[in-house]
C-alpha cells in the first residue's frame, strides 16, 4: 500500500513553489489557480490539515503591494502624471508584482505546514487537586499558600 511507505523529508520550499505534494513531491498541490485538491493523487496524502489562511495575502500586500504605492506615489509627485498613466504603468506593474506570487506562497505555507507538523493549538488544563483530596474540612491551598 502507498500509505505504509516511509517517505524522506522533502524541503517545503522546493515542493510548495513548485506546487506538489509536501509528503511524495511528485502529486500536485492545486486543482486551480489557487484552489487545493482533496489529496494527492500519487501517494494519496489528504490536504485537509492544510489552513494558509490568509497568510499569502500577508506576504504579497508586504512585500509586493508596498512597491506598487512607492511606484504610483514616484510617478505622481516626479511627473504629475494624469490618471491615464497610471492606468498603464502603476495597474499593470500592481498586478504582476501581487497576482503571480499567491500560488507559490501559498504551496510553501502548506507544505511548511506538513514539514514541521503545524496543527491546532489546544487548551492545557492546569493539574490543580480537587478541594477534597486537600483535606476534610479545610480550604484548598496551592503550594506556596500560607493563608489559612
Amino acid at each position: 500500500m502507498v500509505q505504509d511507505r516511509e517517505w524522506p523529508p522533502l524541503s517545503p520550499i522546493e515542493t510548495g513553489i513548485r506546487g506538489r505534494c509536501p509528503r511524495c513531491g511528485e502529486g500536485h498541490l492545486f486543482e486551480g489557480f489557487l484552489k487545493l485538491r482533496k489529496g494527492c493523487e500519487v501517494c494519496g496524502l489528504d490536504y485537509s490539515f492544510a489552513d494558509p489562511a490568509d497568510g499569502p495575502a500577508f506576504f504579497v500586500i508586504c512585500f509586493a503591494c508596498v512597491p506598487s504605492v512607492v511606484l504610483a506615489l514616484w510617478i505622481e509627485v516626479r511627473f504629475e502624471a494624469p490618471y491615464w498613466v497610471h492606468l498603464f504603468t502603476t495597474l499593470p506593474f500592481m498586478l504582476l508584482t501581487c497576482i503571480p506570487p499567491l500560488r507559490p506562497l501559498k504551496g510553501w505555507l502548506v507544505a511548511s505546514q506538513y514539514f514541521y507538523k503545524a496543527e491546532e493549538g489546544r487548551m492545557v488544563t492546569p493539574l490543580i487537586p480537587p478541594a477534597s483530596a486537600v483535606g476534610a474540612g479545610s480550604a484548598a491551598t496551592l503550594p506556596g499558600d500560607d493563608r489559612r
